[in-house]
């Protein structure tokens, strides 16, 4: 039977692949109608879209968004286009769009046919259009792009102009006055032709608009000539007025009228816009709260709403809330699909294939298989199966759909693609139409479904298919099976390899599975050779020419040999034997050299031992050069086998490597694909050259010690490590002397139960290892000789190299231990430890912790001679008040230091005392005993320490001599008094210009003698009766210059006050002149200075004048403005207007000046009338300096 023959309807009839929105003639209407295929799928879509609708159609609801997304080739289009018929509800070929659905063909649930029955009969408005179509390359980038698509749509569904918005809005307002059908009659007679057709071009036809209008009487001429002048000018269009004009054109309609925009690839539209977003979320926002559910907006997407706000990275909850119905379209929609709409078979033919299945099912399964990694790809379920899908296999609807998913993203030429120009139901369809006069039995190869797909293909991908079809070495199966590699290289889910390669290219059911494999086989080695096909393992990648290029540019790049082998080295040393440490014992671990061929791996290493790989680019060695190398370097040498391959594998990934590290940058869109693919090359390659270094290490001689090993093992590491075991037990022979496995607990036991060193016994035979004791000591001595300090972290590296090879507990053990014995000394930070200053559990941390490694200092330890004890403890007790029992050396230290701690304390105390009061006596001594005391203290090595007190024996002992009256002085009431002396000192020297009196001067001279004496403690006694002496004295001064001024400060407080008692305004002033005169006496009962009493005249007389100003000033501030004149009113006559008062009227101004300020701080001598007359024409100068204009001087 014929395959043409199988099917219900004719498979070569003209079926609309793609549903493009705007084709609506009746014909295609009524296909669409008739031929949907409603599955369980779309079924459930219909029932949540209506049941959601509904609640606008009974009720309100803000809920007005519908969201539709699914794959391209889905039938989104076809979805919304459908729904557009349906809410329209329009009569196609004799019945309602409705009755497609509810005649029991399509759709049964009687709940579900109300809901649409009854969204049917609601009057609405239904608008479908493509946003990409209707949006000009002007709207398409606005601020409001959707909003202004919209108004378009609205404007041009009422019959108004779309395309010039501002005309709309004109026509809008002509409409609502009921005059539109009246101006456009008229306009016709006088244009000629209908306004529809003319308002395009609406630039040029401005002057028959005028005419019109003033016809109609709507405007006047200027008006309307102003109007057609400044309308696009004055034009603006706002989300709020385009939904106000919504919601008034629903109203206008009736309470129960519907407006839907139905719009399609919202998504692709909006794209990466973050303000497109907003926009239409704005829009769907205010139309759900204005309209409540009477307009509906319903948008199809490839991608659901939630991964679009998602990536936006804003806050799209709103719109989110807004899209409650969200609608997804999957694969086994499509699947079900094209099934029941261009596979249906008659009923003959699926007898036939039922038949054939069951004779051939075994051969069917055989003949069609994938390898085991592949993804899930369908195969016949049964014969109904069979029948449903034949010619098709399942694998391809799955498999299909990634191959449009992937060539849209990577092979897809312009926008043709994301347009939708194909479906998968069109590509179905043509595929059989080219094997439909061919006979049952027939499969269709995934190569055919390259065909209908090709003029979408970009060049750079169909160029090669191309030239593939015009190379005479190449026959037509090699060109099929090339296309068959180009559709799915972008395709995860599958591996090109000959297996998978085979399934795709079974075209009959009686294909010999072994000879098509051979063919492929065959082939596959012929597009290689053409360049057109690359091998990488088991896989074959098809080869854009761009990527044969790129495949030459690789093979142009240059390598190092140290490359080569630093790629190697990695691969050895941290996927293979990744052991960074040797382990001779659970205790000891060995670090060692890598190197491979002379270079070392991650920079020069400098450790006693190592591992040496030597591979067939190091160069031919004979054994016995082996042998030396292995003795000389103390190294185990891994020989490798002469064989490069993994050494040219490397080169081949590092050129890859290079190619695209140095072709990262500003690469072309299509570069991205090609440097995953070499990336994945280069991972396989990486995977295989592990493999290759793994047998050539198991396969390899190894060198130790200067022989040929004998090695059992296969492992790779097992191999190695045994070598290392022999080197190391030869490398590390005083590894022996550590007896015992001390731990940390071993090293705190060493400082428990003693309250100090061991007595200086050195170590007996029973000592636990004594070897690495005595060679611990024997390094410090040599480093003593040397001029060298031994720190920790010294004595650990040592111990720790060659021959020793001691772990650092190790040597934290002997150190402890020997500083127990006595035998060594420890120092931190330039301190000196022992059990006395320091406890058993800092000094373990101080031996065992990182941080202190450095820091601490190992010396052999000296002891103090016994004349050096005695000045230490002479010192304290002369100094210090104490004495010390004791010759430990440790104990003697720790008690000096304590107490001198104390004294250099109470120095500081005092010498605070010297810095508030710089007058005590002593100063200098007490620093320089501080001192020394000091210096003394900053030493805490004990043989430094010891050295320097018997030294500055001498000294000391006269500090404490020479300190004790100065301790006395500050400890006592000698400070006190010599406070007061200072004190009184002080009053004298601010006014002793004005004191001549012979007693107190005499008395304040035995003050000072005492007072400045460097060592006046012998003489502070005489201080009290000379201080009180001195208070007498200088109170009868005081109260004697205090009885001369008083009554100078009450003659200007009178003056102030006669002139203020005049002033009807005293009272206001009087409290706050009274107050600053009670200052001024109150500090002449108080003061103790001389000086500051004779200075209150001054201070009295300027306070004088300062208060006269005030007066005069608050005077002057408060002075009425004189009443302007009034003229008089004499009846019968016209009045008479008052005679202007003069203007520019100054009113002068009081200056206040002291007379002794005039007379100046002069002394005069008059002798004669000339003197007098000098005299006042000097004071007649002053006093014409202080005259100003518009001034009256008052001199007081």
């Amino acid at each position: 039977m014929q395959i043409k023959n199988m099917f219900e309807k004719k498979i070569d009839r003209d079926i609309k692949g793609v549903i493009k929105v705007g084709q609506s003639d009746e014909e295609n209407v009524y296909q669409e109608l008739d031929e949907y295929v409603v599955t369980k799928e779309l079924l459930k879509h219909f029932r949540d879209f209506f049941n959601n609708y509904e609640k606008g159609v009974d009720g309100y609801t803000d809920k007005m968004g519908v969201w539709i997304s699914g794959f391209f080739g889905s039938g989104k289009s076809h979805f919304l286009k459908i729904l557009s018929y349906l809410l329209k509800n329009s009569t196609v070929e004799g019945k309602r769009a409705i009755e497609y659905f509810t005649d029991g063909k399509k759709i049964e649930d009687p709940m579900l046919i109300a809901e649409m029955t009854k969204a049917g009969t609601i009057e609405s408005d239904v608008m479908l259009f493509n946003i990409d179509s209707k949006g000009s390359a002007k709207v398409g980038s606005g601020k409001e792009a959707i909003v202004e698509v919209f108004m378009k749509v609205f404007n041009e569904m009422q019959g108004y102009c779309g395309s010039i918005p501002y005309l709309a809005e004109f026509e809008r307002q002509l409409d609502n006055e009921g005059r539109f059908e009246e101006f456009k009659e008229t306009f016709e007679e006088n244009a000629g032709a209908p306004w529809e057709k003319k308002r395009q071009a609406f630039a040029v036809i401005q002057d028959k608009v005028v005419k019109t209008l003033v016809e109609i009487n709507f405007m006047s001429e200027e008006a309307a000539r102003n109007w057609c002048k400044n309308a696009k000018g004055n034009y603006d269009l706002s989300i709020e007025k385009f939904v106000s004009l919504v919601q008034e054109y629903c109203a206008k309609k009736g309470p129960n009228h519907h407006v839907i925009f139905l719009v399609d690839e919202i998504g692709q539209y909006i794209a990466d816009d973050t303000q497109l977003m907003l926009n239409l979320q704005t829009i769907v926002e205010d139309l759900g709260t204005a309209c409540k559910g009477k307009a509906w907006v319903i948008v199809t997407s490839q991608e659901d709403i939630d991964s679009i706000t998602k990536t936006k990275g804003n806050d799209f909850s709103k719109i989110q809330g807004r899209f409650d119905t969200r609608l997804s379209l999957s694969a086994s929609n499509v699947d079900e699909v094209i099934r029941k709409r261009v596979l249906a078979k008659n009923e003959t033919a699926t007898q036939i294939l039922r038949l054939l299945y069951e004779q051939k099912e075994s051969i069917i399964k055989n003949l069609i298989t994938f390898t085991a990694d592949t993804a899930d790809k369908k195969l016949y379920a049964d014969k109904a199966d069979f029948a449903d899908c034949y010619p098709f296999i399942p694998y391809q609807f799955n498999l299909l759909g990634q191959v449009l998913t992937a060539v849209r993203t990577h092979g897809a030429s312009g926008k043709h693609l994301s347009d939708q120009s194909r479906s998968m139901l069109a590509l179905f369809q043509e595929s059989a139409i080219r094997v439909m006069d061919k006979e049952d039995g027939v499969l269709i190869p995934f190569s055919y479904f390259y065909d209908p797909l090709h003029k979408f293909i970009d060049h750079q991908h169909s160029q090669v298919i191309s030239d593939a079809e015009n190379n005479s070495k190449l026959d037509e199966f090699d060109v099929e099976l090339l296309k068959v590699l180009f559709m799915i290289k972008y395709v995860k889910e599958i591996k090109a390899n000959v297996d998978n390669l085979t399934t795709l290219m079974i075209s009959n059911i009686d294909d010999d599975r072994i000879e098509v494999r051979s063919k492929i086989e065959e082939s596959l080695k012929k597009l290689i050779k053409e360049t057109l096909v690359q091998k990488n393992g088991e896989i074959y990648i098809f080869l854009t020419n761009e990527e044969q290029e790129i495949n030459n540019a690789i093979n142009n790049e240059s390598v190092e040999m140290g490359e080569i082998i630093g790629e190697a080295s990695t691969v050895i040393f941290e996927e293979i034997y990744t052991e960074k440490k040797y382990r001779y014992s659970n205790r000891y671990l060995f670090t060692f050299n890598q190197k491979v061929d002379d270079r070392f791996f991650k920079g020069n290493q400098s450790n006693d031992i190592g591992v040496t790989v030597i591979t067939p680019y190091g160069g031919d060695y004979v054994d016995s050069a082996l042998r030396l190398l292995s003795t000389q370097e103390s190294s185990v040498i891994v020989k490798l086998p002469n064989d490069s391959t993994f050494l040219d594998e490397i080169t081949e990934s590092i050129k890859i490597y290079k190619f695209l590290n140095k072709n990262a940058s500003g690469a072309r869109g299509s570069f991205d694909s090609i440097r995953r693919a070499k990336e994945d090359e280069r991972i396989e390659k990486k995977d295989r050259i592990r493999i290759f270094i793994e047998d050539a290490l198991k396969n390899a001689d190894i060198y130790v010690n200067g022989d040929k090993a004998t090695i059992s093992a296969k492992e790779p590491v097992t191999r190695i490590n045994e070598a290392l075991g022999k080197l190391v037990a030869m490398k590390y022979n005083k590894l022996t002397y550590m007896e015992t496995a001390p731990e940390l607990s071993d090293i705190s036991a060493i400082f428990k139960h003693s309250d100090g060193q061991m007595s200086f016994l050195g170590t007996s035979d029973t000592t636990p290892n004594k070897l690495a004791l005595e060679e611990v000591v024997q390094v410090i001595g040599l480093n003593n000789a040397r001029h060298m300090k031994t720190s920790l972290k010294s004595l650990q590296d040592k111990f720790g190299a060659a021959p020793y090879g001691f772990d650092p507990k190790d040597v934290q053990w002997l150190v402890a231990m020997l500083f127990k014995l006595g035998r060594v000394s420890l120092t931190l930070n330039s301190q000196s430890l022992s059990l006395l200053s320091t406890n058993s559990d800092e000094l373990v941390r101080y031996i065992t912790k990182r941080e202190y490694v450095e820091k601490l200092l190992v010396d052999i330890r000296e002891r103090a001679t016994d004349g050096q004890i005695r000045s230490a403890k002479e010192v304290m007790k002369d100094y210090f008040g104490f004495t010390v029992s004791s010759d430990d050396d440790d104990k003697i230290m720790s008690s000096f230091k304590n107490r001198a701690k104390d004294i250099v304390k109470v120095y500081d105390d005092i010498l605070v005392e010297y810095r508030i009061n710089p007058q005590y006596p002593c100063k200098r001594l007490m620093e320089e005993a501080r001192k020394r005391l000091a210096e003394i203290l900053d030493i805490n090595e004990p043989t430094e320490f010891f050295k320097t007190v018997d030294k500055k024996r001498d000294d000391l002992l006269d500090d404490a001599e020479d300190t004790a009256p100065v301790f006395d002085f500050f400890k006592g009431d000698q400070r006190k008094i010599f406070e007061a002396a200072v004190k009184n000192l002080a009053y004298f020297g601010n006014s002793k210009t004005y004191v001549s009196d012979q007693e107190l001067l005499k008395v304040v001279e035995e003050i000072e003698t005492i007072v400045e004496d460097s060592k006046p403690f012998g003489r502070i006694q005489r201080l009290p009766e000379l201080n009180k002496r001195f208070e007498n004295l200088h109170m009868g001064l005081l109260e004697k210059e205090a009885a001369i001024m008083d009554p100078l400060v009450h003659d200007d407080f009178l003056k102030v006050k006669e002139v203020l008692d005049t002033k009807p305004f005293a009272e206001v002033l009087r409290p706050r002149i009274n107050q600053r005169f009670e200052e001024i006496w109150d500090k002449l009962k108080k003061s103790n200075d001389i000086a500051a009493i004779k200075n209150i005249k001054l201070e009295s007389d300027t306070l004088k004048i300062k208060c006269l100003d005030e007066i005069d000033e608050y005077e002057r501030a408060h002075q009425p403005a004189p009443e302007p004149p009034v003229a008089p009113v004499v009846p019968g006559k016209e009045p008479v207007s008052p005679t202007p008062a003069p203007t520019n009227v100054k009113t002068k101004r009081r200056k206040n000046v002291s007379i002794s300020n005039v007379a100046g701080a002069r002394t005069y001598s008059i002798e004669t009338e000339q003197d007098i007359d000098k005299f006042l024409a000097e004071m007649k100068q002053k006093l014409m300096n202080e005259l100003e204009e518009d001034t009256i001087i008052t001199l007081s």
